[in-house]
């Protein structure tokens, strides 16, 4: 048993099919079948059912790929920590964020964070919150950038931010008319949100109860379009389709002349969501995180209202 045949079980185990988990593990398929096989006969129990087009995992399996697993995260916490005891600051750092939440601050985090820490390169993802956590877990990632709540044996949180929620409207909207806007003002309207799998969308929906797809009394439909991205909806707003709710960072308004979009709050209790930094307990580079607290505190998000320094273990 190896290291190698550990890492090809929890590929197998994570891809399902052994041409996805060889290419993840970067080797040929039949030299991780080889290995699986090798390792399946050393232990004496089948780990995987093979099927034509598809692998399952066997309960005994399951246990064995849970331990590869967490001794793949210990050997990767000594490498960690003999790194840790040069300069935590000074090697990559695999980090993930929610789609609503990345690309309004890797562009202000990236700058500060090369100004703090200008040794550490930035592997940087984009994902669902599933994914995000999946991969934070199995050590794919070092830290996400998330939504609470947030909810993860092993993980500790520490809250950034509170982000307010914000109505993007097309200018000539006759709601633009009022200062602030409530949920019920937008029963009749066509809303756009992002599809399923956005944890953004579920907010939304529970903020504004007036925006969930839905069917009108007397029959006629009133439709949910849905976007792929926060940046797609706010082009269609522009160009009048209907109208969004959007993190207040999202809103971006100022890209577009003023005759075609105008942003509205809403009014109290405005609704509004907690972002917040998320790292396995094992991770030993704390530097890392104060180093990251520090670089989003200074970005330049004047919606938002910063949080306090606590941690949260779970």
């Amino acid at each position: 048993m190896n290291l190698a045949e550990l890492r090809y079980i929890v590929a197998l185990a994570r891809e399902r099919h052994f041409g996805r988990a060889a290419a993840a593990c970067f080797v040929s398929q039949p030299t991780l079948s080889v290995a699986v096989k090798k390792l399946e006969d050393e232990l004496g129990i089948p780990l995987f059912e093979r099927a034509r087009h598809e692998v399952r995992i066997t309960p005994a399996g399951e246990r064995v790929v849970e331990q590869a697993q967490q001794a793949l995260e210990a050997v990767e916490s000594v490498r960690q920590v003999a790194c840790s005891e040069r300069d935590q600051l000074a090697s990559p750092l695999r980090i993930g964020a929610i789609y609503t939440v990345g690309p309004y601050l890797f562009p202000d985090l990236i700058s500060n964070l090369r100004e703090r820490a200008p040794q550490m390169p930035l592997v940087v993802e984009e994902n669902y919150t599933a994914v995000l956590s999946d991969k934070l877990r199995q050590g794919d990632l070092d830290v996400i950038i998330i939504s609470l709540p947030f909810d993860e044996p092993g993980i500790l949180t520490l809250p950034l931010y509170d982000e307010p929620f914000v109505i993007l409207l097309p200018a000539a909207h006759p709601l633009t008319r009022r200062k602030t806007l409530r949920s019920k003002n937008l029963e009749d309207e066509t809303i756009l949100m992002l599809g399923e799998g956005h944890c953004f969308r579920d907010q939304v929906i529970e903020a504004c109860p007036a925006c969930a797809p839905r069917a009108t009394g007397d029959g006629r439909a009133v439709y949910t379009a849905e976007g792929s991205s926060l940046e797609t909806i706010r082009h269609m707003v522009a160009s009048g389709m209907g109208l969004t709710v959007l993190p207040c960072t999202a809103a971006g308004a100022h890209r577009y002349s003023q005759r075609l979009l105008a942003i509205r709050r809403f009014a109290s209790p405005v609704p509004s969501r907690q972002v917040a930094l998320a790292w396995r307990t094992s991770f030993p580079r704390p530097k890392v995180i104060d180093a990251l607290q520090a670089a989003i505190a200074a970005a330049q998000l004047s919606c938002v209202r910063p949080r306090g320094r606590a941690r949260t273990r779970h």
